[in-house]
């Protein structure tokens, strides 16, 4: 987005306070190669159950089958609890984090082999691969025959509320972490934002000016540091490095050379724009 004050986007340090994700870490990636009866033993493995071929579509387990599964795990001991947070997982995956807009209303079983050691969950960098999707959502979205968008939605409007709070409904719970629990149940107290109609927003941004766009928005006058637990900030390192982005066969450029303002810095003239080359805009094709 540019208006002659420069450029922005969604970033991972936006990712990690928004979401509350790693931004640093292990990649998301690994083989998404398969075959129904590869989904059934991975599965077998790790729910000690697995879906029929009815429950799934294409290499996508249904979402109906995970929560029916959650529901009525027993959590009497550790295993139990273990196979119910993955469920959960799962179902942030395919709902929050990398959904689509397929109508599948499934998520890829690819993701189920990174949480076989329970432990090592919280060691991939969710965060970067979440951003990743984001930015390939909106690319694919920008096409000028496409007719909707998919991906972390959740991340682009906190994005937005946060950058734009003229825009935003009334935050109901302000000192809450992740960010975006800023808004949860947001339509049961803003019944004004709740009848905004494109229009609104379209003749809004027309008229953006200069102050009303907020780059650096996780300032201590804006977010209460005290809320943001250690951890988060620890990553925050790697927040304006200008790098790829991966999620199994995604591949993004992190460009915040181009967007320096979001993190209180200087804006110079941006380096030549990266070319990812053949590895932007490739896809999977290898499914059963």
């Amino acid at each position: 987005m540019s208006k002659g004050i420069g450029e922005c986007a969604v970033t991972l340090e936006d990712v990690a306070l928004i979401l509350g994700l790693p931004t640093d870490g292990l990649p998301v990636t690994g083989m998404t190669l398969s075959s129904f009866e590869a989904l059934e033993a991975e599965c077998l493995h790790q729910f000690g159950v697995a879906p029929r071929k009815s429950e799934c579509r294409g290499s996508c387990i249904k979402l109906s089958w995970l929560r029916d599964l959650k529901e009525n795990l027993p959590l009497t001991d550790e295993v139990g609890i273990q196979r119910y947070v993955k469920c959960h997982i799962m179902l942030l995956i395919g709902t929050i984090l990398f959904g689509d807009k397929s109508g599948a209303a499934g998520v890829h079983w690819k993701f189920l082999p990174l949480l076989r050691e329970f432990g090592s969950i919280i060691q991939y960098s969710w965060g970067s691969a979440c951003l990743a999707h984001l930015y390939r959502a909106l690319c694919r979205a920008s096409r000028v025959d496409c007719k909707g968008i998919d991906g972390p939605l959740t991340l682009l409007l906190g994005w937005a509320w946060m950058r734009l709070p003229y825009l935003s409904p009334v935050p109901r719970e302000p000192r809450s972490f992740p960010l975006a629990n800023r808004w949860r149940n947001w339509e049961r107290g803003d019944r004004r934002y709740r009848y905004m109609k494109l229009a609104d927003f379209r003749k809004a941004f027309d008229e953006l000016q200069e102050g009303e766009f907020v780059w650096v928005a996780y300032a201590v006058d804006r977010v209460d540091p005290n809320i943001i637990p250690p951890e988060i900030y620890m990553q925050s390192v790697v927040w304006s490095a200008t790098v790829p982005l991966v999620s199994f066969e995604c591949i993004e450029w992190h460009a915040t050379d181009r967007y320096r303002r979001q993190f209180g810095f200087v804006q110079e003239v941006p380096q030549q724009e990266q070319s990812l080359d053949k590895a932007h805009g490739e896809v999977s094709l290898r499914s059963f």
